[in-house]
């Protein structure tokens, strides 16, 4: 094998350059990739983009299933393109609708699933199952029928008020503007956070809806429960008189032998103290009585009659 020192440095140059330039356009077109930029393309027309722009997200429920790939006018509609992952399902007649992400104007492409099977790739979802957050056309259509009804007079005087407010406080309005500020910008920092909340509150309603004939049986063996303690409420209550009867007395008894009892603990206290006291001697007689009570208890095991004997003891004589 040739080293590497000895090979022609122009052919190593010229790998390297093809190399990189093919390193340089997968990276380009990462996302046509199989693997890296997987997915299915499909396609919507709206009459209006409404601020949507490339790499936008695509949703399903408020799921991210894809993004924006790229916006492109179509006569006077607007094409846009976008990829979906492979695991997202959705029917032939499924709608489109762009909607607003954050109140800072962040968009998002909200994908309304329909009919049966699945959307076939590449295809078009048509202006008429699409909607814009708004329409130029129809905005300006509007504030032309608005600006009719306005009460110029009341503006003029309103602007007016509002005027005097500035000029009279601009520091406390100028604070409320900044709060307004800085409550919007919480707002957009935890859209994901409320979005969170939103699903699992679908989610509990969901379960909720679910167990609905469950809950209704807990509701119902409840009453019957408390029907039943509604029941024995006057047995509770004789129960509860009786304890206090009990009590009252054990109380006026204890009252009353007061003076007996004082002198029997003195007493019993003494006895308990001699008792321990002679605690040794006390074992060694129970120890000590114990073979003399086996004698004892063999002495009248006969019967009526007593058998012992008595040792060393002389004969009797005989009487001839």
């Amino acid at each position: 094998m040739i080293p590497f020192r000895e090979r022609n440095p122009v052919v190593i140059g010229a790998v390297s350059l093809v190399t990189l330039a093919l390193a340089l356009l997968l990276a380009l077109r990462a996302d046509d990739l199989p693997v890296i930029g997987g997915g299915d393309t499909y396609h919507a027309m709206f009459s209006e983009a409404g601020g949507l722009k490339p790499g936008d997200e695509v949703r399903i429920a408020g799921v991210r299933v894809g993004k924006v790939d790229e916006i492109a006018l179509a006569g006077d509609e607007v094409k846009v393109s976008f990829k979906v992952d492979d695991a997202a399902d959705f029917g032939s007649d499924t709608g489109a609708a762009i909607k607003v992400k954050t109140i800072l104007g962040a968009m998002f492409v909200a994908l309304e699933p329909a009919g049966e099977g699945q959307l076939e790739e590449g295809a078009t979802i048509p202006a008429t199952r699409t909607s814009s957050p708004y329409d130029v056309v129809d905005a300006f259509e509007g504030l032309a029928e608005t600006s009719e009804k306005i009460d110029t007079d009341r503006l003029a005087r309103s602007l007016t008020t509002l005027a005097d407010l500035t000029r009279n406080t601009p520091e406390e309005f100028r604070g409320a503007l900044q709060g307004l500020s800085r409550l919007s910008a919480n707002v957009a920092a935890k859209d994901e956070q409320l979005e969170l909340l939103l699903t699992n509150l679908q989610r509990v309603s969901t379960v909720l809806d679910e167990r609905d004939d469950d809950i209704v049986t807990l509701m119902r063996d409840s009453d019957v429960l408390f029907r039943a303690l509604v029941a024995r409420r006057q047995a509770v209550h004789d129960l509860l008189v009786s304890s206090e009867r009990l009590a009252s007395e054990l109380t006026a008894l204890v009252r009353q032998s007061r003076a007996d009892l004082k002198p029997a603990l003195e007493h019993l206290e003494n006895v308990v103290a001699v008792l321990n006291k002679n605690e040794d001697n006390l074992d060694d007689s129970l120890r000590l009585m114990a073979p003399f009570y086996r004698v004892f208890a063999n002495t009248l095991g006969t019967g009526p009659w007593f058998d012992t004997w008595i040792s060393n003891f002389p004969p009797v004589p005989q009487v001839g």
